[in-house]
């Protein structure tokens, strides 16, 4: 089973609540009836438009990321999933990931997550190698992030490859859960009791980022997050539907 991640790139004008609906609905429709393992809609719609923290370097800018679990990422599945969501994005992006899952979400109610969801995109840095980078970042990186944040949900995937033709270069896709106060305070999104408290875990994040290269050429974008149908799920299983 491979996972796939298909960012949907769209301006700020463009990306309409009405949008964002077709999008979330048409997916939870014929994307599960193609018969993938698994499906989660990461939209950014009305729900976290007051979000304050957010990264462009893409343009149009990222609007939503759909994963997609698949028996091949060369398979008929795999096409077909590139195909229906080029209906909805200016440009449409897929990648090949390899997951890892530090803080896993309780996914047993096919319903919106809780909170929001914040999804980074991340360049290696050039001065680092892939061993140098994934060992700061995996090995090092993981806990300061998981110490210093409010993440309940915390998800790393490395990307393999792509799968897209003129896919952008991102060589990780970071996705985080966060509360939902933590959209327009900065203090409950590092989980601070105190102004000392958020300064020291601000300045121990940012010197974190900064050793994998994740302080330049970033994209962020928060998301409300909807996990239609769980991977390797029995076939039976509800989906969100329209």
């Amino acid at each position: 089973m491979e996972k796939l991640i298909f960012v949907l790139r769209r301006s700020d004008a463009d990306a309409t609540e009405s949008w964002c609906e077709s999008l979330r609905t048409i997916v939870a429709t014929r994307l599960v009836d193609l018969g993938v393992a698994g499906v989660t809609v990461y939209i950014r719609d009305a729900a976290v438009q007051a979000a304050r923290m957010r990264m462009v370097t893409l343009d149009p800018p990222i609007a939503a990321a759909v994963t997609v679990w698949v028996e091949q990422s060369y398979g008929p599945e795999a096409t077909a999933a590139a195909d229906i969501l080029a209906e909805f994005g200016t440009a449409v992006h897929g990648y090949l990931v390899t997951e890892s899952v530090p803080l896993r979400l309780d996914d047993s109610v096919p319903t919106r997550t809780e909170g929001f969801g914040n999804l980074a995109f991340l360049r290696r840095p050039a001065e680092l190698t892939q061993e140098q980078w994934l060992r700061e970042w995996q090995g090092r990186h993981t806990a300061v992030a998981i110490e210093t944040q409010s993440t309940f949900g915390y998800t790393q995937n490395v990307v393999v490859r792509a799968i897209t033709p003129d896919a952008p270069a991102i060589d990780a896709i970071v996705e985080e859960q966060f509360p939902a106060e933590a959209l327009t305070d900065p203090m409950v999104w590092y989980g601070a009791r105190d102004a000392a408290e958020f300064q020291g875990r601000v300045r121990r994040m940012l010197d974190s980022v900064a050793r994998i290269g994740a302080d330049r050429d970033l994209d962020t974008v928060s998301a409300s997050r909807y996990p239609v149908l769980q991977p390797f799920s029995t076939r039976t299983q509800q989906h969100i539907g329209a």
